[in-house]
């Protein structure tokens, strides 16, 4: 996610065409670092949040005020003091820095007309909000920071406020061809890097981006670029500089599968790959990204102790199933003991006292065999010995075999419970999740029982619609796999399902029709989908009418088998396939 100079100019375009003129009507601090004013402008509140956070560092327009303190900070009651009710007369950015600067109006005490500015500095683990004097005397800020925090600047009540040294990059709005190729292209770095190194507000991502469209392998260093491809690479640079200059902005999201991978106020051609969705304003692709990446962040947060057992149950399993195949292969030679019991038995009658061995015909393979024999005992003690070793060994690998098929099937099942974890979209699904753990003894369970049934309840399967118009679900884990075949579906229904490792079951409501081709081919795409396989190019998918799929005595929860089955191989790529909300 690049949160660059050139997002914070489309932020600083948007804020200007909204904002401008308007009256802070309200201003709060939810959290430490940062701020929320409530701004009405042109019959309209609107909601601007502006977070100083170190690791999200964030400002835009909002729908949500946040959780407010019963008491506000000093930061919060100072601003109130000085600017509520001000007007924003406006909203600039300073040389494509990642600064984004409010010029307030408001009537101090005496009724005089003063102007304050307030700065949100964006700028990673250095984000601040400083409250200045039109000098630019620091009031306060949201973060003191003291010259034991850094020796670059001080941001303290009374100091002097200056924008911090950006090694002394370029601002990129005023480049011109001759300082863009003797400064930027004369850097030994590769033609990326040497971008973003260079000019102010440039991040990696828009340098990719500029390489992409000037059709330049952006990992190829300066000193190798040709004079022909150093003035296409400036020309395509100052296009897209023109762009901003004008306010021609294209906010983005690109998304793979459904998951958002990067944004940008431009468009992303070097993201062709991933399916792009277009936005009216920035802080809507803000609002949208942050609020899905914060979703996903959350679910792997919360998820972390079941994956935690989930992971030590599946270490601790295979090593037992390893240990006990290894243990079955030492009983394949049980057959051969009882063979040379045989042989003694047979055969031993005209050894001589204290024989090391016997030499006869198998008679089970008709050729000699060599059967080794303890000289300290007597044929029928030595035949007696093999017998028991045989009778011994055969218990053995009865009940390794038993046990291995059950540490097998125990394996199988924590293969798909860690599946689950990873389809995992709610804390509903977790919820479920972590009852089948309970149920099958990796959790003890505590009080609560019911408040997870309730969870369960509410986190309902995937539901999606064919192109045409038949309804398919999805389960996300193995309860609500079990639900959708064995409760939900009908026999007339198709079950879907990929071949040989853990997954979804995919039911579509046929509703006795005869189900067209594409429709089989969407409900194969979601089964792949939502499979362990999900990275794969093809994937193979097992699908059958649920009549003919039966549940195994004592199985798993969402265990199957079928004999009868169709197959295909197909991709699991679910673009196109409309979900129901």
């Amino acid at each position: 996610m690049a949160f660059d100079g050139i997002v914070i100019s489309c932020l600083a375009w948007e804020l200007n065409e909204r904002l401008i003129d308007g009256r802070i009507n309200k201003i709060y601090q939810p959290e430490t670092d940062a701020l929320v004013l409530t701004i009405k402008n042109n019959r309209h509140n609107y909601r601007l949040l502006l977070s100083a956070s170190p690791s999200l560092p964030l400002a835009y327009i909002t729908e949500d005020s946040g959780t407010n303190p019963m008491v506000a900070p000093n930061f919060c009651m100072l601003l109130r003091k000085h600017i509520s009710g001000g007007r924003i007369a406006a909203i600039t950015q300073p040389d494509m820095e990642r600064i984004l600067k409010f010029e307030i109006e408001h009537l101090n005490e005496l009724g005089d007309l003063c102007t304050k500015f307030l700065i949100v500095e964006l700028m990673g683990k250095h984000s601040n909000i400083i409250f200045c004097q039109p000098d630019g005397t620091i009031i306060d800020s949201i973060k003191h920071i003291s010259l034991n925090v850094s020796s670059v600047r001080e941001v303290l009540p009374g100091r002097s406020y200056f924008v911090p040294n950006t090694m002394h990059k370029l601002n990129p709005l005023t480049v011109d061809s001759e300082t863009f190729m003797h400064t930027v292209l004369s850097k030994p770095l590769s033609t990326a890097k040497a971008l973003y190194t260079s000019l102010t507000g440039l991040s990696p991502l828009i340098s990719e981006e500029i390489c992409h469209r000037a059709s330049i392998d952006s990992s190829m260093s300066t000193s190798g670029l040709s004079d022909a491809e150093k003035l296409h690479l400036f020309g395509t640079f100052r296009r897209l500089m023109e762009d901003i200059e004008d306010h021609r902005f294209t906010p983005e999201i690109a998304y793979r599968g459904k998951e958002p991978v990067e944004f940008s106020a431009i468009g992303l051609s070097c993201y062709s790959d991933c399916r792009i969705q277009k936005f009216e304003t920035i802080s809507d692709v803000l609002r949208t990204y942050y609020a899905e990446k914060n979703a996903a962040t959350r679910i792997r947060q919360k998820s972390h102790d079941l994956r935690h057992v989930v992971g030590t149950a599946l270490d601790r399993t295979r090593k037992k199933y390893d240990l006990q195949i290894k243990q079955l292969k030492d009983t394949e030679k049980r057959e051969k003991y009882k063979i040379y019991g045989e042989m003694i038995h047979t055969y031993g009658y005209g050894l001589d006292e204290g024989a090391k061995s016997l030499s006869c015909i198998n008679y089970y393979t008709d050729k000699e065999i060599v059967v080794p024999l303890d000289p300290q005992l007597t044929p029928q003690e030595n035949s007696k010995k093999y017998f028991e070793r045989y009778g011994k060994l055969k218990r053995t690998f009865e009940a390794l075999t038993t046990l291995t098929e059950e540490t097998h099937e125990e394996l199988e099942h924590l293969d798909s419970v860690s599946t689950a974890l990873d389809l995992a979209q709610t804390e509903g699904d977790l919820a479920q999740i972590k009852e089948e753990l309970i149920q099958s003894g990796y959790i003890k369970r505590h009080t609560g029982g019911k408040n997870a049934k309730k969870q369960k309840l509410a986190s309902p399967p995937l539901h999606y619609l064919s192109s045409d118009g038949y309804h398919m679900y999805v389960g996300k884990n193995n309860l609500q796999n079990e639900e959708l075949t064995f409760k939900f579906a009908s026999g007339g229904d198709w079950w879907f399902h990929a071949k040989g490792i853990p997954g979804s079951h995919v039911i579509v409501k046929s509703t006795g029709d005869e189900l067209p081709d594409r429709t089989f081919e969407e409900a194969a795409r979601l089964a792949a989908y939502y499979s362990k396989n999900r990275n794969s190019e093809k994937v193979e998918i097992d699908y059958i009418q649920r009549k003919h799929v039966k549940k195994p005595n004592a199985g798993k929860p969402g265990f199957v088998i079928y004999h009868t089955n169709y197959s295909m191989m197909i991709e699991p790529d679910i673009e196109g396939i409309e979900p129901v909300k």
